[in-house]
């Protein structure tokens, strides 16, 4: 079991606070808008961890600093390009983000309060999505930058999508924004961003006058779908995205 006063601040790029259950996680940079990279991704491989080992959260929030949630836009030059060794990292890495995070046993709010162009599975795995009327989805990380989207994207799109919409969107580099990914389905509600937050707090407020068990207990139940396909295909979709890496180096070298 983990305790508030061991994680809350140890991760750079999380800020935590906690009121009556209710644990909100604000992403970030040097305080300003997440910058997706080393760091985060490390830290998001073990921070879903700490927080889903304390019984005392009985509620998660989500949500980024500023206007953007993560950033900045991907490009080939900032692709990685690894040998396997150096990969490994990664692969271990990049299946505990999912895993841990789908692990969480209680309810999960995501407050998208700006653009999301790097991993926005991550966010869009929330029990409940609200987004600023700013925000907008992009895998900018990936296939457009030369790499291929192997960590999650492969599997969270195309499910929330359906399959076509989904490899389209990984393919062409589309954006899309908050109205449309409301009508898609990729998010629940839709608002200014200065009522992202007040409303998310809202609705934990509201699922909190549950029990602990039926908040961890629906949070399993609804959970087992997307797990089964996170455990079924995300390893095997980080190797490949390892090997086409390797080969972007390897052809550049």
């Amino acid at each position: 079991m983990a305790s508030f006063d061991q994680y809350s601040t140890k991760y750079k790029s999380i800020h935590m606070e906690r009121r009556n259950g209710i644990l909100q996680m604000t992403f970030h940079t040097d305080d300003g808008p997440l910058n997706w990279g080393g760091v985060p991704h490390t830290e998001f491989s073990q921070v879903f961890v700490d927080v889903g080992s304390d019984p005392e959260n009985r509620i998660i929030i989500m949500t980024g600093t500023g206007d953007i949630f993560s950033g900045p836009p991907g490009t080939a030059t900032g692709a990685p390009k690894r040998t396997p060794r150096e990969w490994d990292q990664t692969y271990w890495e990049g299946k505990r983000i999912l895993t841990s995070l789908l692990d969480i046993e209680v309810p999960m709010i995501s407050a998208i309060n700006g653009p999301a162009l790097r991993h926005s599975e991550i966010p869009l795995l929330c029990d409940i999505v609200l987004a600023s009327d700013t925000a907008e989805f992009q895998d900018s990380g990936h296939f457009m930058s030369g790499l291929i989207p192997g960590d999650g994207m492969h599997i969270v799109y195309p499910l929330l999508l359906g399959l076509n919409r989904g490899r389209y969107f990984l393919l062409t580099g589309q954006k899309i924004g908050a109205e449309e990914a409301k009508s898609l389905g990729l998010v629940n509600e839709v608002m200014p961003q200065n009522d992202l937050l007040h409303r998310a707090w809202e609705l934990a407020e509201q699922m909190a006058q549950q029990s602990d068990i039926v908040l961890r207990y629906t949070r399993v139940a609804m959970t087992l779908t997307v797990k089964r396909q996170i455990q079924d295909l995300l390893g095997y979709g980080l190797a490949l995205e390892g090997l086409g890496s390797a080969d972007t180096m390897l052809n550049q070298g």
